[in-house]
């Protein structure tokens, strides 16, 4: 993996900030209740079109709010389904060079959770007015250099000042409308696996706490610039169905919106979910991000839990992720065609859970 590489020493982004990365997303319990009753009224008034799976020929918007879904999907002609994504966030690295990196990878991965390719990506910053303009380039091309490792381009954006720096991208995205990915997608008797290991918002935590060495940062860190394009590629080339990235509401977040777009429920085995290292320690440390608490009321409704589960399990399934893996259902008789697959192309994967059938959504970690 490559190391970390300080660009700009002048200055320390993480000081100018309070939280970073997807840590600082609004919680999904307030987000739930602000989206409350938008949905279709929403989406078809922006669109004047109805939900529809767009294989039929027709055109229209085919995931937004109704139910939520990665990015937002408009069939635009048969075949061609036109992908739309925004995401943003305070420094979570001091370096400049590196947040890019960090801020593009993330934003870009919900096209790829979605089964698509990037068009290209347009910058979304608010930038202090003092903040050295090296800096602010060395943001730029961080960013552009995922972008392009993706396969699009970097094409304008927007700036504003605030004392806060925050970066990162709307991203443009293609797809065909048949082989999309979708929250929705998972069936009882799917395996569930994860390409990435969980803990990046416990280690910058620690890190900002004086309690996160540089190796395991700097691992952290490989991870969260390590774009999702491959993984999905496989994915959608074995013809799957379901998936979501897992990011700010953490794994059992992220898995309850699965659940509940599926009808299903889903298992978590606590025993087989990756760590980074060093995050576990944290964890038994009592280290938390505040985006974690957001994620504990959101599920609580939702989550049971099996006999003598380490709390630092409990911490970990909690704990938002910053440019974090792809969660994917697979059915069982595709499972070991794709972990051949996955580990030809070189994507790290593990099998964390199962799908069940349930009258309710519910998440359950044993």
């Amino acid at each position: 993996m490559p190391a970390m590489v300080t660009r700009a020493p002048t200055i320390r982004l993480t000081e100018l900030t309070t939280c970073g990365g997807c840590a600082a997303k609004l919680g999904a319990d307030a987000l739930a209740e602000a989206l409350a009753g938008l949905g279709i009224d929403a989406v078809e008034g922006a669109t004047g079109h109805r939900h529809g799976t767009g294989v039929d020929g027709s055109t229209g918007l085919i995931a937004g709010l109704d139910p939520p879904d990665d990015a937002a999907v408009y069939v635009v002609a048969p075949g061609v389904a036109v992908i739309g994504t925004l995401d943003f966030f305070p420094p979570l690295v001091d370096d400049p060079y590196t947040f890019g990196e960090i801020a593009a990878a993330n934003a870009l991965s919900d096209v790829f959770a979605m089964g698509g390719r990037v068009l290209f990506a347009l910058s979304v910053a608010a930038i202090p007015e003092d903040f050295p303009s090296e800096a602010f380039r060395a943001i730029l091309e961080g960013a552009s250099s995922k972008v392009r490792e993706a396969g699009g381009m970097l094409a304008g954006g927007h700036t504003i000042r605030d004392p806060e720096p925050k970066y990162g991208l709307a991203v443009i995205g293609v797809a065909s409308p048949d082989h999309l990915l979708r929250k929705g997608g998972a069936q009882p008797g799917d395996i569930l696996i994860l390409t990435k290991p969980l803990g990046t918002g416990l280690l910058v935590s620690g890190r900002r706490q004086g309690r996160t060495s540089d190796d395991d940062l700097a691992a952290a860190v490989d991870s969260m610039r390590a774009l999702n394009c491959t993984a999905a590629e496989v994915l959608v080339e074995h013809g799957m169905r379901g998936a979501t990235d897992v990011t700010g509401f953490g794994l059992l977040g992220h898995g309850l919106e699965m659940a509940r777009a599926s009808g299903t429920r889903f298992v978590f085995d606590a025993a087989r979910m990756p760590a980074l290292d060093g995050a576990l320690d944290l964890a038994r440390a009592g280290v938390e991000t505040g985006g974690a608490a957001h994620n504990r009321r959101y599920v609580l409704p939702a989550l049971t839990l099996g006999p003598d589960i380490a709390p630092e399990l409990v911490t970990l399934a909690h704990d938002p992720q910053t440019s974090g893996g792809l969660l994917a259902a697979i059915p069982r008789v595709a499972v070991k065609d794709l972990h051949r697959a996955l580990e030809d192309a070189g994507v790290r994967h593990w099998a964390v859970g199962r799908v069940e059938a349930s009258e309710s959504a519910e998440v359950h970690l044993a």
